[in-house]
């Protein structure tokens, strides 16, 4: 059974680009994580129809992932298919103040690009460390941009296994969703539109925010950046902080002393361990203040 299936993924896309029992710990930026069955790498969006439809058809389930970005997969691994949309879609193209890039393109890439071509309007993304397709996904955002600003369109793969070009008002975005979440799309690629700028300009903005994440974010350790969603009214990182839990550590994870709204692998951590941080985290946050804090980063597997 398991060798058809292997045979079956190897007539829609190269034996290269098809790992077995793949660690995850490498494709993840907590780098923790087990192993995933199976791993597989579409280099075009004709191959990533014909692997989900193969899974479909075989009940097997399946995850889409860029570069691991926001993610904390168990330390037992995943018993399915990791489809990795990432550096075998990641072409960038401009037209005029138009910047088109597949789903796999990184997105401080993109604003390298639009720098290098005097396009302005992108630089609030520069530093988050995710790909377009998971961007789009969850209306990323920092330093008062967000995605939803500069979006015009965005080519998707739907469940019902068409492809689909979603308008800037059919994404309906919100705080770090969209209807491409809420349906289960799978971006392909985007289309962001920008304006001319100057490029001195442009390079010193892009410059001031990678002094403010040097200096305020724990980038020098794993993490999966915020690691809790902004609760309405409040900064999570605040309330961690005013709960006393600046250092906070289980094992080898912690809560950074930089920035206490990251929870960092501070020392060889494991998935169990971040997670339990996490949960002893929101508890004595909502003792403290009565307030909730929702997990920013997705949980794969069994925990």
């Amino acid at each position: 059974m398991t060798q058809n299936f292997y045979k079956e993924l190897a007539a829609i896309l190269p034996e290269n680009r098809i790992r077995t029992d793949e660690p995850m710990k490498q494709h993840t930026t907590f780098r923790t994580g087990g192993l995933a069955d199976y791993f597989v790498m579409p280099e075009t969006k004709e191959e990533l129809r014909g692997i989900v439809a193969l899974l479909k058809s075989a009940r097997r389930p399946y995850y889409i992932v860029g570069n691991g970005s926001n993610l904390l997969i168990s330390d037992t691994g995943y018993r399915g298919t990791i489809i990795q949309i990432y550096k075998e879609m990641s072409k960038i193209t401009v037209n005029g103040n138009e910047i088109r890039a597949q789903a796999g393109a990184l997105l401080s890439k993109i604003a390298g690009k639009a720098l290098e071509t005097g396009l302005t309007g992108f630089e609030f993304a520069a530093g988050i460390p995710g790909t377009l397709g998971g961007a789009c996904v969850m209306n990323a955002g920092a330093y008062g941009g967000e995605m939803k600003d500069v979006l015009s369109e965005v080519l998707v793969l739907t469940p019902e296994g068409e492809f689909v070009t979603l308008s800037a008002e059919e994404l309906d975005f919100g705080y770090r969703t969209s209807v491409i979440a809420k349906k289960g799309y799978i971006v392909l690629e985007a289309s962001v539109i920008l304006s001319k700028g100057v490029e001195k300009e442009i390079r010193e903005r892009m410059e001031e925010l990678r002094r403010k994440r040097v200096s305020k974010q724990p980038l020098e350790y794993p993490s999966a950046g915020s690691t809790f969603k902004r609760p309405k009214g409040y900064f999570a990182g605040k309330l961690i902080e005013d709960a006393g839990l600046r250092g906070f550590r289980i094992g080898g994870a912690q809560v950074s002393e930089k920035h206490c709204g990251f929870v960092i692998n501070r020392e060889d951590a494991t998935s169990a361990e971040i997670l339990e941080l996490m949960k002893q985290v929101s508890v004595r946050v909502e003792e403290k203040f009565g307030v909730t804090l929702e997990p920013e980063v997705k949980r794969l597997g069994e925990f």
